[in-house]
């Protein structure tokens, strides 16, 4: 599959949207030093372990955003699958969209419908607002609820939420977002859901970055909520997963 991403897209985008906890890093380490230093003793000790662990840290958290985002092949999509080649696919975002055009490639032959969830009242995240500032909203793009969507029931074959769904942060809502989802899904149908997880690899890589994400139990009692009866976990990258999810249980 073409990918269109230009390089160091990712790592680039995760600066430009998260730049102010960058600078306040950088600033707290000089403010934490020169403080160290004017008390002298081991404060100066301590504050150079302070310092360390910070700028450890936020490498750290560029450097496996760069392995996620850049260097791995997350984008080329080779890991979705075969799905045929289905009808009616909808791709949702949650106020920022990367990957609507790399789909359109994916599946010439689909309708393609793309929403977006972001409500500024209750995803309060501030890097999304940034992004919405520097990236256009895919063409046709519609903006929804996470209590209604414009589909038929039983109307579709796809659902893609990529990087999205954890921005949902109440429980009830993120529950009830995906029984919505479910009454929209062909019998067959599946919505692929991709995401960090709030985990010992992603504390290892974004320190206390990672209580944003999601643990694998609480996706799992979100979809067991909304009616789920078939749920598969798949790892794409040691910090990124795949969840697929079938409206009814599996046969054999």
């Amino acid at each position: 599959m073409v990918n269109t991403r230009t390089p160091l897209q990712g790592l680039r985008n995760i600066i430009r949207f998260n730049w102010p906890f960058y600078v306040l890093a950088i600033a707290g380490v000089f403010a934490g030093m020169w403080l160290a230093t004017w008390l002298g003793g081991r404060f100066i000790l301590l504050g150079g372990l302070i310092a360390i662990f910070v700028l450890f840290t936020t490498f750290t958290s560029l450097l496996v955003s760069w392995y996620v985002y850049d260097g791995s092949d997350l984008y080329g999509l080779d890991w979705l699958g075969d799905f045929g080649q289905p009808k009616n696919i909808v791709n949702i975002n949650a106020g920022f969209d990367e990957t609507s055009s790399l789909l359109a490639i994916r599946f010439p032959s689909a309708k393609l419908r793309v929403f977006d969830f972001y409500d500024p009242e209750r995803h309060t995240e501030p890097a999304i607002k940034r992004a919405r500032k520097i990236y256009p909203p895919y063409p046709g793009t519609e903006l929804i609820t996470t209590s209604q969507l414009p589909l038929a029931a039983h109307s579709t074959d796809l659902i893609f939420l990529l990087f999205a769904a954890h921005e949902i942060r109440n429980p009830e809502e993120r529950a009830n977002f995906f029984g919505v989802l479910r009454e929209s899904l062909k019998p067959d149908g599946k919505i692929i859901v991709v995401e960090h997880l709030r985990d010992t690899a992603n504390y290892l890589a974004y320190s206390f970055g990672a209580l944003h994400f999601i643990s694998d139990a609480n996706w799992q009692l979100t979809f067991s909520s909304a009616g789920f009866e078939d749920v598969t976990r798949t790892r794409i990258n040691p910090f990124v997963v795949k969840y697929t999810l079938s409206p009814n249980a599996a046969t054999s």
